[in-house]
């Protein structure tokens, strides 16, 4: 609902910290075993390199790494944030207001929502929208698929602006309200409330055809096939992010032309759950 880089290993690192200047290595060696990071609706994966720089910096920082501006200076020297926009809008938007208590809120790794989902990691977040940010310009419109928490819906209503549209679908009731009130809480407040940004109960697979189309669409959750419903709805220039596959999964950029053909391409290989009916994804719950 809300994936993150496939790199095809699973990933344990041995940290060697020494205390001073003789140490005795039994004493002196800890072993970490990163977590398998989650994607987007629980599924593990392998871990990235910026979980095991923050796991070695959480060892020397202490509660540094639970600060929202810690996490996004820690993006940018990972390479993940090389847009000074995109690291603005992270800033503004605290994700400790969208992360369930029990979670560390700025840890790079997706955290669990309840309904079998998950929020993004941090760093998978930072890829999107850095990915649409030409398509999220003031007075442009956004559509957010499987909108989850909130939070990304937040950040593409910053962007925007007041005179642009941003419009969250989710298809769990509970994720709607709970995404408003998490939304209420932060700098995105007075877009929620003008009702430049508005979350509904909705299938996604099907978009929001009122406030189309849409310069930037992004779908948190993998479909078998690119949906019809959102190709039409995605206006002429505009670029629509989505994980595409089942087993094999890739990130796919898509982007019309103003003729309306598509161009298409690879941007990630990613690990999602599927797009698929409220129904489906509740099973077991």
């Amino acid at each position: 609902m809300e994936g993150i880089f496939f790199r095809g290993l699973w990933t344990t690192v041995i940290l060697i910290i020494f205390t001073g200047a003789h140490c005795n290595l039994c004493n002196d060696i800890q072993l970490y075993t990163f977590p398998k990071a989650l994607d987007s609706r629980t599924q593990p994966i392998a871990a990235t390199s910026v979980e095991a720089g923050q796991l070695f910096e959480r060892s020397r920082a202490g509660s540094d790494i639970y600060k929202n501006k810690a996490m996004v200076e820690r993006l940018k020297t990972y390479g993940v944030i090389t847009s000074e926009k995109v690291a603005n809008v992270i800033e503004s938007i605290d994700r400790a207001l969208f992360v369930p208590d029990g979670n560390v809120p700025y840890y790079d790794s997706p955290m669990p929502i309840g309904y079998n989902v998950t929020i993004s990691a941090p760093h998978m977040h930072a890829t999107c929208l850095q990915l649409l940010e030409e398509n999220l310009q003031p007075g442009m419109h956004a559509l957010d698929v499987g909108s989850g928490t909130g939070y990304l819906t937040a950040c593409f209503a910053l962007m925007v602006g007041p005179q642009g549209c941003v419009v969250g679908v989710e298809h769990i009731p509970e994720l709607v309200s709970s995404s408003i009130q998490n939304i209420q809480k932060g700098a995105a407040a007075p877009l929620l409330k003008e009702g430049s940004l508005s979350v509904h109960v909705g299938d996604g697979r099907l978009g929001w055809p009122e406030h189309a189309p849409y310069d930037a669409i992004h779908v948190g959750a993998a479909a078998p096939k690119i949906p019809q419903a959102l190709i039409d709805q995605l206006k002429p220039g505009g670029r629509m992010v989505i994980p595409v596959g089942t087993i094999s999964q890739e990130l796919k950029v898509i982007d019309k032309d103003l003729d309306g053909s598509l161009s298409v391409r690879d941007e990630i290989s990613v690990r999602y759950v599927p797009l698929t009916s409220r129904e489906v994804q509740l099973q077991g719950v």
